[in-house]
């Protein structure tokens, strides 16, 4: 033995991830009490090692196409270690994926997206189970089958495998969008969707990301007579048959590694129209809603995975005489990062609640989600890969290396931004609400209003007003506007339901404007002491 191993931080292992006071409060606020023990095994769960040991293993020996068998016959499989499937089986047995569809008790959404968020120890195999979640919706536009597929999309038993839907006891689903000269601009999309005698629709065209390709069902746009429009297309035919979807390689990616994301190639695949000819976009809008509130939710996953080991790392390690959670610049960062991360979650929150009340058919609700998804969206999600790259540096070399698991969370958070329109396509949706449906502004500051009182949330409201009042220059001005309006609907709802400290922080910072451009620079005079601790974590002692 040449050294003595000294000023290591033990491993972040045996706690809970819903040690999260946003969440829970949140959680109660929005009308899931009910699920608080679920919620809080989820937590559990998380925490452990099994878990943590899951998600290293899917991110290291990520999936592998098999387009052949040996004796040269197409297959189209995908190949995934045990640790996925793992990971999906306590996903979808836990109901994060589509079970809140089939659960009428108010709240239902709202316990699906803190358990999404408490389930935090790999992202990839998150996206099989949101677009299983947001796929609902958008079937429901076809009562045959929503009726056909609802209850196995729901089920909470995950039954992987290739083989007739019908036939299984659970479904995962997918989607297959966009393409190569579009991207976002799906309208562009060029498969063609020709109608057969039977009902069916022969797809013929080339998907540029088409995720989670071992999933049962997908939803896809092509061009059909009447102009774009959405289908459903099987992985396996009701007779057993395997569709023509060819999976022609998988996109090698900056993050997400435990996820597969392919090229698919519609060689004559069959699908079933979902809704009417030529209106795909407006088929599919449910579906994006539910997507987009993921991405919030995955943001705020991400944001607090890292927070809390920054924390961790604090608590432990020395340097200069005292341990960094001691030094007063590592507190104003943490505290910083705290306020940022505390922020996103309440908001995901507020927003899963609008959500529940949407779905349960209240209009006002479903305004507010309308314009405030898109502004959060966009906002939220710009700023979690800034949150982990500030996270990561906490740690210094040792978040560098990719046993602290820092580098997973710094790139899987930038998909979150880009997943379901990047931030010019957040921001402009955000105004073309504004402009097309000026009742979700009424909703938006409706909501602002109950905050009132708070003289600099009043001022940056008044600020806002002035901002929305002049159009002559709107779409230059896009990112400008929308992240103000993100800003004042966080420091409301912290105003709102926040400690004092938080709300304190957030207003002098982000509303004042007496903050730089790093993590780091609140101002002095703010009690930092209890927004830390919020964001600290009981660990148990080694054995």
């Amino acid at each position: 033995m040449t050294h003595e191993v000294l000023n290591q931080v033990p491993p972040l292992v045996g706690h809970s991830t819903t040690d999260d006071p946003a969440l829970i409060e949140g959680l109660r606020r929005e009308g899931a009490g009910w699920a608080e023990d679920e919620v809080r095994e989820v937590g559990r769960l998380a925490g452990t090692a099994e878990a943590q040991d899951w998600a290293r293993q899917a991110e290291r020996h990520p999936p592998t196409l098999q387009t052949h068998d040996r004796y040269g016959h197409r297959v189209d499989e995908v190949e995934y270690v045990p640790a996925y499937h793992s990971l999906m089986e306590t996903a979808v047995s836990r109901g994060l994926h589509a079970a809140p569809w089939a659960d009428d008790r108010p709240g239902a959404h709202v316990a699906r997206a803190a358990k999404f968020m408490a389930w935090s120890v790999d992202a990839g195999h998150g996206c099989p189970i949101s677009m299983t979640y947001a796929v609902v919706p958008a079937l429901r536009q076809s009562a045959s089958l929503a009726a056909t597929f609802e209850p196995l999309l729901t089920s909470r038993t995950y039954d992987f495998g290739l083989r007739d839907p019908a036939t299984k006891r659970g479904l995962i689903a997918g989607m297959s969008m966009t393409e190569k000269q579009g991207g976002s601009d799906v309208r562009a999309n060029s498969t063609t969707a020709t109608p057969r005698s039977d009902g069916t629709y022969e797809l013929v065209g080339h998907k540029w990301f088409t995720s989670a390709p071992m999933s049962d069902l997908f939803l896809t746009l092509a061009q059909a007579p009447g102009g774009l429009s959405c289908f459903l297309v099987p992985r396996v035919l009701p007779a057993g048959e395997r569709n023509t979807m060819r999976l022609m390689r998988l996109k090698d990616k900056l993050g997400n590694h435990s996820n597969a994301s392919s090229e698919v190639e519609y060689d004559g695949a069959s699908g079933w129209l979902v809704g009417e000819e030529g209106r795909g976009v407006r088929t599919i809008v449910e579906m994006v809603n539910m997507t987009r509130l993921d991405c919030v939710i995955g943001t705020s996953m991400g944001m607090r995975t890292a927070l809390v080991e920054a924390v961790h790392h604090a608590r432990h390690r020395h340097a200069f005489g005292k341990p960094l959670i001691d030094q007063p610049l590592m507190r104003n960062v943490l505290a910083d990062m705290a306020v940022e991360s505390e922020a996103a979650t309440t908001t995901m929150l507020r927003l899963a609640g609008a959500n529940d009340r949407a779905v349960q058919g209240d209009s006002q609700e479903a305004a507010l989600r309308r314009i405030a998804l898109a502004v959060t969206k966009y906002y939220v999600c710009k700023r979690g890969p800034v949150l982990a790259g500030e996270a990561l540096e906490c740690l210094g070399g040792n978040g560098y290396v990719e046993e602290s698991g820092m580098p997973r969370i710094y790139r899987e958070l930038p998909l979150l931004s880009i997943w379901e329109g990047s931030g010019n396509v957040a921001a402009l949706d955000a105004l073309r609400a504004i402009a097309k449906e000026p009742h979700t502004l009424d909703a938006y500051f409706e909501e602002v209003q109950q905050a009132a009182g708070e003289t600099r949330l009043d001022d940056a409201v008044a600020r806002l007003k002035k901002e929305l009042t002049a159009f002559d220059d709107i779409e230059l001005r896009a990112r400008r506007v929308v992240e103000l309006m993100a800003l004042v609907l966080q420091g409301s709802l912290l105003v709102r339901y926040a400690p004092t400290a938080v709300s304190d922080a957030f207003c002098a910072s982000r509303l004042s404007r007496d903050w730089g451009g790093a993590f780091g620079t609140l101002p002095s005079g703010l009690d930092l002491a209890p927004i830390i601790d919020r964001a600290t974590v009981t660990v148990p002692a080694p054995a």
